[in-house]
Formats: C-alpha cells, sequence, structure tokens
C-alpha cells in the first residue's frame, strides 16, 4: 500500500510540474534561484537553481514514468525479499536526476551525475549473480569516466572565479572536449556504448526507468544546456560519433536474440539520432525528441517485461512465439510502440523523427552523412520487424508451457503510458513549435524516409529466412555483428588473460558463446577446479572448446 501512496503522489508531482513548465513555456518565464554558500577572497560557491520548461518537463516525464515503473514493480517484484531496498534505490535514482537538471553548477551537477552512477550500479547488481555483477563492474567504471572528465573540467573553471556555466560566452577548447566526453560516456556513444546492453542484466522496471528513458538521456540533457558553447570543431566531432553510433547499433540489433538487449540497442540507436540533431545545433527539437523517446521507449521495456514474465522468465526471443494468441492486448501495445519507435505517421515517434529528418535535409550535408541517415533508419525498421516476426508468427520447435496472469498492476501500469505514446507527441509539438518553420523540399527528399521503412521492413522479413551457418563468409559476418563489432570482447576477463599470454585461465567471467555450446554446470566444474589449482587441470578457454568438440565427437560417432 506504501509504494502505491508513492506511485500516486510522483503521478500527482508530474502532473504539477507539466502544468507548470505549460506556464513557463506560454509566458517565457525562466527562475533562477541562488544561494551563495561560501565567499573567500577569489572563490564564491554558489548553489543556483534554475527552473524554465525544459528542466520541468523533463522532471515531469522522470517523475510520471517512475510512478508507472513503481505501481510496476509492486506485481513484478512481488516474490522479491527485498522489495524495500529496490523502492529506496529508485527514489535515491529519481532524487539525483533531478538534482543533475535542476543546477547549472558544476560541482552540484558531479553530486547528481554521481548519485545516477552509484544508484545505476547497486540497481544493476540487483540480482546477485556472477552476470549481474561483471555488468555492474563495467557500467559503473564507465560512468567513472564520465565522472573524472568532469572532475578535470571542475577544475579547469577555477581559473573562472566561478563554477556555474550560465553566465559564460566563451569558454576553453579544453574544457569543452571534456564536457561533450563526459557525456558521451553517460549517454553511451562509441567507444562507450557496451555497458547499455549489458545493463540489461537489472530488473526490467529498471531497464525501463534508468536505461531507456532517463539516465542514458542526462548526456544529452547537459549537451543541450552547453550548446551555445561548442565550437564547429566539437560540433563535428559529435556529429561522426553519433552517425557512426547510429548505424552499429542498428545492424547489432538486428543480430541479436535477447529480447531486452535489442530494445537496449535500440535505445542506444536513438541516443545516436538526438546527439546527430545536437550537432546541428538545434537544441530544442533535439529535446523534443528526447521527451517522445522516454514515452514510448519505457512502455516498450514494461511490455517486454511482462511478456518475460508470462514466458517463465525467459529473455531468450527464439523460444518465445505466438504471443497474439496468449497475450493479445500486451502484444498490441508491445506492436504499437514499436511502430511509433520507427516512426509511423501521426503517432508520437513520428512528429518528433520526421522534423528530424526534415531539418536533416534542410541543411547542407554530403552523401556519407545521407545515407548513414536512412540507412540507420532503415535498419531501425528491420530490427522491430524481426522482433514482431519472432514473437508472433514464428513456428515454435519446442513447446512452452507458460503462465498467464493478467489482472494485476502490471497492465494496468501500461494505460496512461498507452495514451501518451499515441497523443502526446501531437499536443506537445502544437504546444512547443507553434511557429511552423519554412521546410521546403522536393518530394523525392520528403518520402525518401518511407522508403527505407519499407525497404527496411523487407531486410528484416530477409534476415529470418537467411541460414547463416551456409559459409564461413556469412557466419562471420553473424559474429562479427552479434558481438557488436568485437568490441564488448575486449572488456572480458578471458580475453584480457589471453592479452597477458599465459597458460592458464583462474576465472573465466563471462562465458560469451560458450553459453550457447555447453553445459553451465561443465563449465562451473571447470573454474573450480581451476580454481583449486590443480597441476592436471590447467583450463584455458581453448582448452575447454576443445574438450567440448571430442567430447560432440564421442557423442556423434558412438
Amino acid at each position: 500500500m506504501m509504494f502505491f501512496l508513492t506511485s500516486f503522489n510522483l503521478m500527482m508531482f508530474s502532473m504539477f510540474n507539466f502544468n507548470m513548465s505549460m506556464i513557463f513555456l506560454l509566458k517565457k518565464l525562466n527562475y533562477i534561484f541562488d544561494w551563495s554558500i561560501y565567499m573567500k577572497n577569489f572563490l564564491m560557491i554558489k548553489m543556483i537553481l534554475f527552473m524554465d520548461w525544459m528542466s520541468l518537463i523533463f522532471i515531469s516525464t522522470i517523475f510520471l514514468i517512475s510512478s508507472m515503473v513503481i505501481l510496476y514493480s509492486i506485481n513484478y517484484m512481488s516474490t522479491d525479499l527485498n522489495l524495500n531496498r529496490f523502492m529506496m534505490l529508485i527514489l535515491i535514482f529519481i532524487s539525483s536526476m533531478i538534482l543533475m537538471i535542476t543546477t547549472l553548477n558544476l560541482m552540484t551537477i558531479l553530486l547528481g551525475w554521481d548519485g545516477l552512477g552509484l544508484s545505476s550500479y547497486c540497481l544493476v547488481i540487483y540480482y546477485q549473480n556472477k552476470k549481474s555483477y561483471n555488468s555492474g563492474m563495467i557500467t559503473i567504471l564507465m560512468n567513472r569516466i564520465g565522472d573524472i572528465f568532469i572532475l578535470i573540467s571542475i577544475s579547469m573553471m577555477m581559473m573562472m572565479n566561478s563554477w556555474n556555466f550560465l553566465f559564460i560566452n566563451n569558454i576553453n577548447y579544453m574544457l569543452m572536449l571534456f564536457i561533450f566526453s563526459a557525456s558521451i560516456t553517460k549517454s553511451a556513444q562509441i567507444p562507450f556504448s557496451t555497458w547499455l546492453p549489458m545493463a540489461m542484466a537489472a530488473p526490467t522496471p529498471i531497464s525501463s526507468l534508468v536505461h531507456s528513458s532517463t539516465l542514458v538521456t542526462a548526456g544529452i540533457y547537459i549537451l543541450i544546456r552547453f550548446n551555445y558553447l561548442f565550437t564547429q570543431n566539437i560540433l563535428n566531432l559529435m556529429m561522426i560519433i553519433s552517425s557512426f553510433t547510429m548505424l552499429f547499433s542498428g545492424i547489432s540489433a538486428n543480430f541479436e536474440f535477447d529480447l531486452k538487449k535489442i530494445i537496449a540497442l535500440s535505445t542506444l540507436s536513438q541516443l545516436g539520432l538526438m546527439m546527430f540533431i545536437l550537432s546541428f545545433q538545434l537544441t530544442l527539437i533535439s529535446f523534443f525528441h528526447l521527451i517522445m523517446h522516454a514515452m514510448f521507449k519505457s512502455l516498450l521495456f514494461l511490455c517486454s517485461g511482462i511478456i518475460i514474465h508470462n514466458f517463465f522468465n525467459n529473455q531468450d526471443i527464439r523460444l518465445i512465439s505466438f504471443n497474439n494468441l496468449y497475450m493479445p492486448f500486451i502484444n498490441m501495445t508491445f506492436f504499437m510502440s514499436s511502430m511509433t519507435l520507427c516512426g509511423m505517421p501521426f503517432l508520437t515517434g513520428f512528429y518528433s523523427k520526421d522534423f528530424i529528418i526534415e531539418m536533416f535535409n534542410m541543411k547542407t550535408n554530403n552523401y556519407m552523412l545521407f545515407s548513414t541517415m536512412y540507412i540507420s533508419m532503415g535498419l531501425t525498421m528491420s530490427y522491430s520487424t524481426r522482433l514482431m516476426y519472432f514473437l508472433n508468427i514464428k513456428i515454435l520447435k519446442n513447446m512452452n508451457y507458460i503462465k498467464l496472469n493478467f489482472n494485476n498492476l502490471m497492465n494496468y501500469s501500461t494505460f496512461s503510458l498507452i495514451f501518451l505514446t499515441i497523443f502526446f507527441g501531437s499536443f506537445m509539438n502544437w504546444l512547443i513549435f507553434n511557429s511552423l518553420n519554412y521546410i521546403f523540399l522536393p518530394k523525392i527528399n520528403k518520402f525518401m524516409v518511407f522508403m527505407f521503412l519499407i525497404l527496411g521492413m523487407m531486410l528484416g522479413i530477409m534476415l529470418n529466412k537467411m541460414f547463416f551457418m551456409k559459409n564461413l563468409i556469412l557466419m562471420f559476418i553473424y559474429k562479427f555483428s552479434n558481438l557488436m563489432f568485437f568490441l564488448p570482447l575486449n572488456f572480458k576477463k578471458n580475453k584480457i588473460n589471453f592479452f597477458k599470454l599465459n597458460l592458464s585461465m583462474n576465472f573465466i567471467q563471462d562465458y560469451g558463446w560458450n553459453e550457447y555450446l555447453i553445459f553451465k554446470k561443465m563449465l562451473y566444474m571447470l573454474n573450480f577446479f581451476n580454481h583449486m589449482n590443480f597441476k592436471i587441470l590447467k583450463f584455458n578457454l581453448f582448452m575447454i572448446m576443445f574438450i567440448s568438440m571430442i567430447f560432440y565427437f564421442i557423442l556423434m560417432f558412438f
């Protein structure tokens, strides 16, 4: 009951903040609360709270999604022993997020930033097993890099006698680079993008709140606030990094089999899109897409959580099928939010995504950027189609026993998000962009994106029908794309030991492809013997593969 009241209060706060933001937007108000904490000689430490319609509407979105997530968690985590701790961690996360949004002072931003990193780490390692531990370590260490960049920029802003960047109009090039690097670690752009799919070891409500709508958009929000200080060089760097992120996460999502990882990679792709349009200094459109994306992506995660819950905690989409028969309502919602993600006309995602593409077409672009942008759009459609095919119409090779329980809070928590996924984009578009931009494009440019969406749909259907194990080149392409261009391999314990070229491997932390090939118990036994330091059993990865190969040969021939 207490958590239900918490959820209700957060919903009320959300509505209040939304109304406030509308007042601020229509009357063009900005409020600055200035509190001098310490003044001595040259140094002045101030706590500054800055309220405008942007920060208020962002806070309202966070409150709304977290209220839905808490409602959802009451049912999803009902059998969990540490439910109180889970809820406390969510509240810590929300408060540090709000601290980060409302302040314009690098010290207080660092406080909120660190609170985000810490609570996110605690939530990723919530199910305390080896996989969660490995993912949590990668998450927090990558976010520490961003914290270090912010610390360096704090020490560099000492020269300016103040840490609030609201009143600064020109800035050191180095300082800009550090702030940009900090935000790309938080927003999981290349080369820091491996932590976002790995953070899917967290419970599904956490993936919905933290890793889709709030934490990963914190970096984008900081860049929106700092945007008027950036020079053209930094903007070009931003453009290159974000376009590559869009492309490569789209390709990876087409070869992934984990339901939550596919949605995480689509989040990565959308973050790339926001940063991409930010590099043209179109901050308002970027922020608009950020809010819209938070709505439909959290809904997508909540629906995937219900599907996983009803299929006995199974995340592999190869083992899930016939959702349209088992849970038609949830399937419909999932399909609708996927279509919104692709930019289906007149749903929420269309208003922001189509606007981004039109403004992008109005700028002067080269061929490379143009093709990257449109191919990424097609890939979005492609992995959504593939996901729908796998969840609905694929014929199963095995029999699933499913447990269906519909009269619960998990289904009710999606209702308000469904409404917002359909209508929110339309009325926010009226409110924010009421002065019409003059967009003048030829017909082929206007309809190009729809051609790419249809091509993407065809690609998604084709990928399902392709058989990748036919020859070595196709198999390499498959492995290359599935393992995200081999980027995560650099962070795995076994590969690090392999780089050291030593004989034995003490502890295999992340099994990678071996999960698909070998029994877990066998791996555990090998690890255990390894830990006991038996002289005979000096197992490394290649040894394990060799033994399993011999084992298979024995099974085949005898």
